[in-house]
């Protein structure tokens, strides 16, 4: 159904630049890891969609996930990120997470991050849902992830072992023998293709937020990396987990904005329509229970009541603290005339983060050789089926050093890559790609969101096949080939969710509500060749 290519390439034909690595993407993922590898004397090729400046991490709020504090340890931390995981946690990677973490921050640091700090001079920690401690740093506030993406950016720009290409477009990972030895680059302004050769990539790429027609994510988050890394033969691996933010700025005129989880980790409650605070009708920890318990919790009470969102109320704070601690989200709601500090905020859940992704072994290398993947678009094993409140930067830098540490033993390339691949595609359909990438965005909404069963996802499954026509046909510009990548995303997210008949983490069937361990304590793995098929849980939490 879903070809090798998404177009017909003959690398022979293209231009040809080399170097040592590859890092597509420019979150923390990737930024992190283009310094370790030139820390380690290595040449990098970075490619951005966009610019350094943009990825999902910028809009990273809440803050990273770290034991920092003498009152906290490893054990709590990994305790936490297991429960979260819901049984899905590979035991093995959260303890890399939980003992790497402190000294990845570190680093941070010594790249020019500049976390917050109370006026004693130790870093000011907080609570998030779902952590036992304080264990939350942040940065100006709620800018966490725009202050990283600036110390970073501004030493990957120094730093004359990388080369950044802005603006650039992957097509295709090249691979040959198994091994992969570069990718596809579409350039703008003309479109001429090149091919980038080297004895490393590292897909960075991100999410898939654009699946869902609500998401908190940028428009950059189109699934590219899992959709070329399944193309290439790599595993993909737990993608039904698709995390929905409970609290998502809804109100007319304003984007589907994240309101941090900090902010209930500071003493927001949440409120229906009526005022009623409800939390205490769906879980011992309230407001700060595990997401996809938040989220659901929101959605039964918006269908309860009949509206479209909830509150979210910190209004017991005051002025003063809300705008040191919430400057970003403040001025945000300011905007649209809503006052952070006096008003209740209408909110309502949206598409954040995707569990799932390129399944990899410890040192972030796939089942293809030479091909690596950090960050949201890999499958560490950390999040298992619900992501812990803040560990996925965490889980960047951890595994972003590691990857550097596998790629040093590298040899290089022995051999002059061959890869040809013609299809005979046909001419592609005249309807607007806009038109069909809404339509998708609603079915995953409808079908596939916080709330799923066997009908809906047949009906979704049924509707997305009828496009999937559309990888036989000559594509041509970014958003046909960002089509292509959601329209993969979104057949291997319903299979999955169709196959998984139970609710667990962040997937919930109506139609099996019970979580089920003795069936379901597994994976469940795509792969080009041999479709969807389930893999019992090896080293779990």
């Amino acid at each position: 159904m879903i070809p090798r290519t998404l177009i017909d390439i003959d690398i022979a034909a293209l231009p040809r630049v080399e170097t040592d690595v590859i890092v597509i993407g420019s979150g923390i993922a990737g930024l992190y890891t283009a310094l370790k590898a030139a820390d380690a004397k290595q040449r990098v090729m970075m490619i951005a969609k966009k610019s350094l400046l943009e990825s999902n991490t910028r809009y990273a709020q809440g803050g990273i996930a770290a034991v920092i504090s003498d009152e906290d340890s490893p054990l709590y931390h990994r305790q936490d990120t297991l429960i979260a995981g819901a049984g899905l946690c590979t035991s093995a990677a959260v303890d890399v997470l939980v003992h790497e973490g402190p000294d990845g921050v570190q680093e941070l640091i010594r790249f020019g991050t500049q976390f917050d700090r109370e006026d004693g001079g130790e870093y000011a920690l907080t609570m998030e849902g779902a952590h036992s401690q304080r264990r939350i740093l942040h940065a100006q506030g709620d800018a966490t992830g725009a202050e990283i993406v600036r110390a970073l950016a501004a030493e990957t720009r120094r730093n004359e072992r990388i080369e950044v290409w802005d603006d650039h477009f992957c097509l295709d990972l090249v691979t040959d023998q198994g091994e992969c030895c570069g990718v596809v680059v579409e350039r703008p302004f003309g479109g001429e293709r090149v091919f980038v050769m080297a004895k490393a990539t590292v897909l960075c790429t991100g999410g898939a937020g654009q699946l869902y027609r609500y998401t908190t994510n940028p428009e950059i988050a189109t699934g590219d990396g899992i959709a070329m890394a399944f193309r290439a033969g790599a595993y993909v691996q737990d993608v039904e987990f698709v995390q929905f933010h409970p609290t998502a700025l809804t109100y007319p005129g304003a984007p589907r904005f994240l309101i941090s989880e900090a902010v209930r980790g500071e003493g927001a409650v949440l409120r229906n329509i009526r005022g009623e605070r409800f939390m205490e009708r769906y879980h011992p920890q309230l407001e700060l229970a595990p997401r996809d318990v938040v989220a659901r919790a929101i959605v039964s009470e918006i269908d309860k009541t009949k509206s479209t969102f909830v509150y979210l109320d910190l209004t017991h704070e005051s002025q003063d603290v809300v705008k040191a601690r919430f400057p970003t989200i403040y001025e945000f709601c300011l905007r649209y005339g809503l006052d952070l500090s006096s008003d209740w905020i209408p909110v309502a859940p949206a598409a954040h983060y995707m569990m799932g992704g390129v399944k990899t072994d410890l040192h972030g290398e796939t089942n293809v050789r030479r091909l690596f993947a950090c960050g949201e678009v890999s499958s560490t094993g950390v999040h298992g089926a619900n992501r812990l409140a803040s560990n996925s930067l965490s889980e960047a830098i951890v595994f972003g050093r590691r990857i550097v540490e596998r790629i040093r033993a590298l040899p290089p390339l022995e051999r002059d890559p061959e890869f040809h691949v013609v299809l005979g595609r046909t001419d592609a359909s005249t309807q607007p790609v806009v038109e069909r990438r809404l339509k998708l965005q609603k079915l995953m909404l409808r079908y596939a969101g916080l709330v799923r069963n066997e009908k809906g996802l047949k009906k979704g499954l049924e509707e997305l096949r009828k496009q999937s026509s559309l990888f036989m046909t000559k594509l041509s510009g970014r958003e046909q080939f960002e089509y292509a990548n959601l329209l993969t995303l979104a057949l291997l997210t319903v299979l999955a969710a169709l196959r998984r008949e139970e609710s667990r983490g962040a997937h919930y069937r109506e139609d099996f509500p019970e979580r089920d361990d003795i069936v379901w304590k597994k994976h469940i793995v795509h792969h080009r060749d041999f479709g969807v098929a389930e893999e019992s849980l090896q080293h779990g939490g």
